[in-house]
């Protein structure tokens, strides 16, 4: 008996072997890991259990019941004959995974198998693999939700059970019935005992699954918090190019990589590694695969085809584009390059999902942080102008020079100046307000330019009366007229003009600023909407508040729109026609 117990130990070798191999199938490990599986993968799971099964009967040993003799050969059973096996393995492990369906399933299979090889223990033992199946499936209902799988010595229990169970039936239904009892006698203690340890030794097997995916998801995470803290400075600034190479660069070196990419919705922002030679930055998107992520927002495994490099000798074959976003809206693309599509593994993807996400959340609160930067400088706008001791300087010395010469007109600029200020006061308190009170703040600022600048300014309107209950965020015009006044026409000694266009067109109004004056460099106006740039008479932040204040309140289409050459400048931007409301 000890001797066959210590065989049967050395056997299980065989079936270990086989256990370590099937939980790298992917069905199988979705299996183990409770995920919703096909039909089609339920159907192929009992399979292979039940092969499983059929394996543990051919690496058991042929016993003789008459001379108590033992046989390596399982090929074909004599009369006497019976197998000492490891069968009920695959089917208490097909049970407590999968339930009593995938349980039965597999009995049935190894079942079937074991009744055709023959033997007096045929029937009871083919029977006893169904029960085995049924009994596994027990044991999983009662398994724990909280629990990957059960515990090591409750599987040992199990599997000694099935196996008790076996004998059981051996001895109730095998003839003659001393043969069975003398079998059992031989062959009982030895399989219980087998049996048990291989359904824990499997069970054990299928928790070292779960480590490892524990541990390397644990590391994956790790890098991920690293690369998110690496990059944080750099996105918190917004998704720009510089901000984009240098997030490129830190990706590169810590993910396993050949190349990364960063683009926007127009263009590629950064690159770096493999093809950065041939790969251009601030080129205009042209793949459609990115168009396509751009578009529907979800991740796209692209092939070599789809990659769209039009370079001979490039070197990659493969990428994987993940959506970065704000909210609900796709801003831009993260790109992984890969020299293979075969280097795109499972955990890779995963990064990749995970890493868009991070860096989406660092975007959004660069949003967050841009948006209380720009309340902030609008309050300071606001506040400085209330109390901008140049302008208020110079005015009153206006208003002193005409009182003797002009009183009427004295008087008038008082009421002026003291609109003006009011309406600043105003500012700061409300989130909108009517066209109409914008061109009042601008035309009580314009009467007091005008009278400092005597004949050298002249002031004209072209004001639409259906259009000036648009509604706009406030101090949106005075901003952008006395840049006119500042960078354009304070320089020319005569016939200066600004003109302020109001037309309502089909669905929107547009708001127009012109001036004669010395116009915007270029490099300057590209700048102008995108970030502060400072300046010797200002604080670098009139027109670039404006333009994110007017995108808050409406979108991208609300933008400031600059047009300049030497003779002069204009800004323009479009609203949708709509009545101001009670909302604050």
């Amino acid at each position: 008996m000890f001797e066959l117990l210590l065989v049967m130990i050395e056997r299980l070798g065989i079936i270990i072997a086989v256990a370590f191999l099937m939980t790298r199938l992917k069905f199988i490990r979705f299996l183990i890991e409770k995920r919703e599986i096909t039909f089609t993968h339920k159907m192929s799971i009992i399979i292979i259990f039940g092969l499983f099964g059929i394996v543990g009967t051919y690496t058991g040993l042929t016993v003789n019941v008459q001379d108590s003799s033992y046989s390596r050969s399982v090929l074909h059973l004599a009369e006497g004959e019976a197998i000492a096996n490891s069968r009920v393995i695959g089917v208490v492990i097909a049970g407590i995974l999968g339930g009593w369906k995938v349980g039965l399933g597999a009995g049935l299979i190894a079942g079937i198998h074991r009744y055709l090889l023959g033997g007096f223990t045929g029937f009871a033992c083919g029977l006893s693999a169904v029960i085995a199946g049924l009994l596994a499936g027990y044991f999983h209902k009662k398994q724990n939700t909280t629990q990957s799988t059960i515990p090591i010595q409750t599987a040992f229990l199990v599997g000694a059970l099935a196996e008790a169970v076996q004998m059981s039936l051996i001895l109730l239904l095998s003839r003659p019935f001393d043969d069975a009892v003398t079998l059992v006698g031989n062959i009982g203690l030895p399989m219980i005992i087998a049996n048990g340890i291989g359904v824990a030794i499997f069970i054990l097997i299928i928790r070292n699954v779960f480590h490892e995916e524990e541990k390397r998801g644990s590391l994956q995470a790790q890098k991920a918090l690293k690369l998110a803290d690496l990059t944080l400075n750099f996105l918190r600034t917004g998704l720009k190019e510089k901000s984009a190479k240098s997030t490129c660069d830190i990706l590169l070196k810590e993910v396993q990589v050949d190349a990364v990419s960063i683009t926007n919705k127009e263009k590629v922002l950064a690159f770096s590694g493999i093809g950065e030679d041939h790969h251009v930055t601030d080129d205009t998107i042209k793949t459609e695969v990115t168009k396509r992520v751009l578009h529907e927002g979800n991740l796209i495994i692209a092939k070599a085809g789809e990659i769209g490099c039009t370079h001979n000798h490039c070197l990659l074959k493969a990428a994987v584009i993940a959506p970065l976003k704000i909210k609900d809206d796709t801003i831009g693309t993260l790109k992984f390059y890969f020299t293979s599509e075969d280097d795109i593994s499972p955990m890779t993807l995963e990064l990749s999902k995970g890493l868009s996400t991070l860096l989406s959340h660092q975007l959004e609160l660069s949003e967050v942080d841009r948006h209380l930067e720009l309340a902030k400088q609008a309050e300071i706008k606001a506040l400085q102008a209330q109390v901008s001791p140049h302008f208020l300087f110079n005015a009153l010395n206006t208003i002193i020079a005409l009182i003797r010469i002009d009183p009427m007109k004295a008087r008038k600029l008082l009421v002026s100046l003291s609109h003006f200020f009011r309406q600043n006061l105003a500012g700061t308190t409300t989130t909108k307000t009517t066209l109409e009170t914008e061109l009042k703040h601008v035309q009580a600022y314009l009467e007091i330019e005008e009278a400092r600048f005597s004949d050298k300014l002249k002031v004209t309107y072209d004001i639409d009366d259906e259009a000036i209950s648009c509604i706009l965020p406030p101090m949106t015009l005075q901003p952008i007229v006395e840049n006119a006044i500042k960078h354009g026409v304070k320089t020319l000694t005569d016939d200066s003009f600004i003109e302020i266009k109001v037309k309502k067109e089909t669905d929107c109004v547009k708001i127009s600023v012109i001036d004669n004056g010395i116009g915007i460099e270029e490099e300057r106006i590209h700048s102008l909407m995108k970030e502060k740039v400072p300046s010797h008479t200002g604080t670098g932040i009139g027109l670039y508040n404006v333009n994110r204040r007017l995108q808050m309140m409406y979108d991208e289409r609300a933008s400031l729109q600059v047009t300049s050459n030497k003779k002069g400048t204009c800004i323009s931007f479009t609203l949708q026609h709509r009545e101001i409301t009670n909302e604050k």
